[in-house]
């Protein structure tokens, strides 16, 4: 045991959660459960049988998260099109790799969050819109679409809200640890740097996550998603309204080799993806590749948004807008 413990110090959490005694450091899992006292076991509502493989079952668990392997092998998403609010079929099929972005435009209501939602549930034709997601080419295993540990997706919505009473480092320190991080100090202070320099304002450790603003919970989410996430899916919900540096927050996620889809109504997110999917009555009518000449363009948005960047900083300092 206390080899087990020494590689692995959080398998003593399977002990202590239960109200048992952590195990002497010489005597192995098999004979503890064995050597339990029978009263004790009443007490505390546990089954002598299956204690084990309770317990090997933790083990197993913590080394799939130590290992992050449950999303290494992620290739490729492949969505099979389905059908609009008329019926009508989508014609197209979609595969996305790591490192690729993809923009999603389209007026209100025209099914953007539907389309997000369809790669969140993995859907296999039994979605309002009857579309169809491929893992690697082929259909995913019927358990990640209910998984908790292997979730493939992370979603970034508009809403945010915190209802925990902690600090931003305590409440990043308790994620890291959650993922079995090895330094998670070190991992803590990363994430806060990183969401501070997306965010437009600054914010200390120590400030409570109830007290961020939507930009600063924004920024924090992105940064924490890039660092501690191994979901290689990530889905943004209209990130020009958080008020952060948008461009980098997108950059970093790519950065890590994830798959970005991002609903936005903004024209330099929107030209910073390698395709576009226009959606029209609830499905995909058009998937636009971005052409050089727009990518030409998208350098003279960023110039433009720079310079709209700099007036709104005079604005703040009370300064007038007469040179432009």
């Amino acid at each position: 045991m206390a080899d087990l413990l020494r590689q692995m110090p959080c398998a003593a959490d399977f002990f202590t959660t239960l109200g048992l005694a952590i195990p002497p450091a010489e005597q192995s899992p098999a004979a503890y459960f064995v050597s339990l006292d029978a009263e004790l076991l009443e007490d505390l509502g546990l089954e002598r049988e299956g204690l084990e493989e309770r317990f090997f079952a933790f083990i197993g668990l913590l080394e799939s998260l130590q290992a992050g392997r449950s999303n290494a092998l992620i290739e490729s998403i492949t969505i099979l099109g389905g059908h609009d609010k008329s019926g009508r079929p989508e014609e197209f099929d979609l595969t996305i790799r790591p490192g690729e972005i993809v923009s999603i435009v389209g007026p209100t209501g025209s099914g953007k969050s539907r389309f997000l939602a369809d790669i969140e549930w993995l859907a296999q034709g039994d979605t309002p819109t009857g579309r169809s997601v491929l893992i690697n080419g082929e259909l995913p295993d019927p358990g990640l679409r209910f998984s908790i540990d292997r979730k493939l997706v992370a979603q970034l919505s508009q809403n945010m809200n915190f209802v925990m009473d902690l600090s931003a480092e305590e409440f990043v320190t308790m994620h890291a640890e959650s993922r079995m991080i090895e330094d998670p100090p070190g991992v803590t202070r990363t994430i806060i740097d990183l969401a501070n320099e997306l965010a437009g304002e600054r914010f200390s450790p120590q400030t409570p996550v109830t007290a961020l603003s939507g930009g600063q919970s924004r920024a924090l989410m992105i940064a924490d998603t890039s660092c501690l996430s191994t979901s290689p899916i990530v889905l943004i919900d209209e990130i020009e309204n958080a008020g952060i540096d948008r461009k980098r927050a997108v950059r970093t996620l790519v950065d890590r080799n994830k798959i970005v889809l991002m609903a936005t109504h903004d024209p330099i997110l929107a030209l910073m993806g390698d395709r576009r999917l226009v959606f029209k009555n609830g499905g995909i009518s058009t998937v636009i590749t971005t052409s050089p000449a727009e990518r030409a363009n998208l350098v003279r948005f960023e110039e433009m948004d720079a310079r709209l960047n700099a007036v709104r900083h005079a604005l703040r300092n009370g300064e007038m807008i007469e040179d432009i």
